[in-house]
C-alpha cells in the first residue's frame, strides 16, 4: 500500500512536493483497519470448527474492508498529489502563455517600430527625390540661362568682330591708298632724274613700307622682265589679254599681301619677251584708284 504514496521526486515542481496541505491524516483509517482485522480474528477464534461458510464470508469481508480502509488514505493522497501536479503544470503553462503574450507584445512593438522606421524612410526618400527634382530643375534653368547668355555673348562678339573687320578693311584701304600715293611719288621722283630727290623719296617709301609690315601689310613690286602671273599681276590694258610668255614691262601700282594672304595684285604693263615697253598714256594715279582690295579673311 505504501507504493501508492507519491515520492519526493515525483513532481518537477518542488513547491508541490514540499506542501503538506494536500496530505490527509492516516491514523483513523489505520485504526479502523486494525479494528476490522481484530474483529475478523475474534470472530474466527470463537467460531465452532469446522468454520461455517457464513463465518468465513464475514471474516473475509472484515479483512477486505480493513484492507480497503488501510489503502484509502494513500489513494486519497495520491489523487490529491496528482491534482496538485496538474494544477502546478497548468500554472507553468499559464506562465509560459503569459511569457508568449509578452513576447508577442514585444514582437508587435518591434513591428510597429519597424513600420514607423519604414514610414520615415519613405518620407525621407520622397523628400530626397523632391530635392533632387528641384536641383534638376534649377540646373535646367541655370543651363538655359547660361545658354542664353552664351548666345547673347556670341551675337555681341559677332557684331564686334564684324565691326573690327569693317574697321580693319577701312584702315587697310586708307593705308593702301597712302602707300599707293607714296609709290607714285617715288615713281615721279625717279622720272625726274634728280638723284637727291630720288634718294629722299626712296628712303621715305622704305620707312612707310617698314611701318606697314609691322601690322602684316607687305607691298610687293614685280621686277622688269619677270614672267606675268595672272594671280599676282594685273594688266593695265584689260582689253588685251597677255600672250603666252608675256613678261612684266613696268610696275604701275604695287601689290599687297596682308598677313601672308594676297590682298591686291600688282598693276603692271606687259610686253612680249625682248620687246620695248610702250609709253603709258593714262595717269598712274587713275590706274591705281581703279584697283579694289580683296576682303581679308
Amino acid at each position: 500500500m505504501a507504493v501508492l504514496a507519491p515520492a519526493a521526486v515525483f513532481s518537477e515542481n518542488g513547491g508541490v512536493n514540499a506542501s503538506e496541505l494536500w496530505k490527509s491524516s492516516k491514523w483513523p483509517f489505520l485504526l479502523g483497519d486494525a479494528m476490522l482485522l481484530a474483529v475478523a480474528w475474534i470472530f474466527i477464534q470463537r467460531a465452532a470448527h469446522p468454520i461455517a461458510p457464513f463465518e468465513i464470508a464475514v471474516a473475509s469481508g472484515c479483512v477486505a474492508l480493513g484492507a480497503i480502509l488501510g489503502c484509502l488514505p494513500f489513494i486519497l493522497d495520491y489523487r490529491a498529489a496528482v491534482k496538485a501536479i496538474e494544477a502546478a503544470g497548468l500554472g507553468s503553462v499559464a506562465e509560459k502563455i503569459q511569457n508568449l503574450e509578452k513576447l508577442a507584445a514585444q514582437v508587435s512593438a518591434a513591428t510597429n517600430e519597424w513600420t514607423n522606421a519604414q514610414t520615415q524612410a519613405e518620407k525621407t526618400a520622397a523628400f530626397a527625390k523632391e530635392i533632387a527634382d528641384n536641383m534638376a530643375a534649377e540646373v535646367r534653368q541655370f543651363t538655359g540661362f547660361m545658354q542664353k547668355m552664351n548666345d547673347s555673348e556670341k551675337v555681341a562678339l559677332r557684331l564686334e568682330s564684324e565691326k573690327l573687320r569693317r574697321g580693319e578693311a577701312e584702315w587697310l584701304q586708307v593705308l593702301v591708298r597712302i602707300l599707293d600715293h607714296v609709290y607714285l611719288l617715288n615713281a615721279a621722283a625717279t622720272r625726274s632724274r634728280q638723284p637727291k630727290l630720288v634718294e629722299q623719296i626712296s628712303s621715305f617709301q622704305s620707312a612707310c613700307r617698314d611701318a606697314a609690315r609691322r601690322i602684316g601689310l607687305a607691298p610687293f613690286s614685280p621686277n622688269p622682265d619677270e614672267p606675268f602671273d595672272a594671280q599676282k599681276h594685273r594688266n593695265v590694258d584689260e582689253t588685251t589679254a597677255p600672250g603666252d610668255g608675256a613678261v612684266v614691262a613696268e610696275t604701275v601700282g604695287a601689290g599687297f599681301t596682308f598677313q601672308g594672304k594676297l590682298l591686291r595684285p600688282a598693276l603692271v604693263r606687259v610686253k612680249a619677251p625682248g620687246a620695248e615697253p610702250e609709253e603709258l598714256t593714262e595717269p598712274l594715279e587713275e590706274k591705281t584708284d581703279e584697283l579694289s582690295l580683296q576682303e581679308p579673311d
